[in-house]
């Protein structure tokens, strides 16, 4: 079992950057892909950015392409999200989820374990 915990959220301003963390209670990350994602409300839920087990291999869907980043230190550390010159429509609930894969799963049906989310909110 994986339980994972986001945090760094919060409310920014239209341009600005926030770094989000994804934490594995209990366990690392050794040989699991982990993937970000993000739902907004009416909408579905969808992928922003994820990285393989050997964090050598990284995905972004295009609305993150150049303004995010994804990165992992080792599998002991947390898994960061860091997002850049925000956007309003990149409001939404942001997710991390884990699968002990070895490439990045681009849908939400390549993961098992989930995180509760944390909230981004940008301001125009």
């Amino acid at each position: 079992q994986v339980q994972l915990v986001e945090s760094g959220g919060g409310l920014v301003q239209a341009g600005g950057s926030l770094r989000l963390s994804c934490a594995a209670s209990g366990r690392t990350f050794s040989n699991y892909a982990v993937g970000w994602f993000r739902q907004a409300p009416g909408k579905e839920r969808e992928f922003v950015a994820g990285i393989g087990w050997s964090a050598d291999s990284t995905d972004y869907a295009d609305s993150a392409k150049g303004r995010f980043t994804i990165s992992r230190d080792n599998a002991e550390n947390p898994v960061y999200l860091q997002m850049n010159s925000l956007k309003p429509e990149d409001t939404a609930v942001y997710y991390c989820a884990a699968e002990r894969r070895l490439r990045v799963g681009v849908t939400p049906l390549d993961y098992t374990y989930w995180g509760q989310g944390t909230q981004v909110t940008v301001s125009s």
